[in-house]
């Protein structure tokens, strides 16, 4: 008789070191969130799961981008040789611009919020991205940006509940960044989240024998097992590799 564990499908994150603390990666169809202070590489781990799925295992993604616009993505992208242009024309990969929205400002970008932002409309636009080019991945950064343009912390854990739902019921695995800041003991911006996903994965950035110095830890991870020690990873020139046998 099979085990549950056998009939799993696993999703594989593309990023070196991960999949085998995973037990082969992802879960598919499910929701996780990347979570850590500044400059601990939540946009990198996003981008590049998305680019390993448009690359490696032909799966496409769709990248909502909350605080950066796209063509600063693309630049960013080029420095660990992930051509973002390219996988958009070859219709693997679709970036919806709702940054520029957010900030009041135009944009040239062939998706994007044209009339100012809002839920509802950015849900239709990844709902449309999505079948568009039949996506199974997509990575949404930075759920932080959420709370720009909306009042009360109860609005903000409705519009992440929301959001989650309608990426729950598209079916894709996704990713949803989010930032902890760095006088709150909280495990995400607005201690929702992790209640909302069906995983949740901390980057660390700290001093150490004055070297500054990177580490995850998979906090949780539903209908699978998983390791809940601290891994270290580097970012190289070639994206995030996480160095199990280094374990903390």
């Amino acid at each position: 008789m099979a085990t549950t564990s056998k009939l799993i499908e696993r999703v594989k994150t593309g990023i070196p070191g991960l999949d085998g603390i995973l037990h082969g990666g992802f879960i598919r169809g499910t929701n996780i969130v990347i979570s850590g202070g500044v400059g601990t590489g939540k946009s990198i781990f996003s981008t590049q799961f998305l680019v390993a799925g448009a690359e490696k295992y032909n799966e496409s993604g769709v990248l909502v981008t909350l605080e950066e616009k796209p063509a600063e993505l693309r630049r960013e992208a080029a420095q660990f040789g992930w051509n973002l242009e390219q996988l958009e024309n070859e219709k693997k990969l679709i970036i919806i611009d709702a940054a520029s929205s957010k900030a009041g400002l135009p944009s040239s970008e062939e998706w994007a919020l044209r009339r100012g932002f809002d839920l509802n409309t950015l849900a239709q636009e990844i709902y449309k991205a999505t079948k568009t080019i039949a996506a199974q991945r997509i990575a949404v950064d930075s759920l932080s940006g959420l709370g720009l343009r909306i009042e009360s912390s109860a609005e903000v854990r409705g519009s992440i509940f929301k959001l989650s739902a309608l990426l729950r019921e598209l079916g894709v695995t996704s990713i949803m960044t989010s930032e902890i800041l760095s006088n709150s003991p909280g495990l995400s911006r607005y201690g929702v989240e992790e209640f909302v996903a069906q995983g949740l994965i901390i980057l660390s950035l700290e001093e150490e024998q004055s070297e500054l110095r990177r580490s995850m830890v998979i906090r949780k991870m539903r209908a699978t097992a998983h390791s809940l020690k601290r891994f270290p990873f580097e970012i190289s020139t070639k994206g995030i590799v996480v160095m199990p046998s280094g374990e903390m």
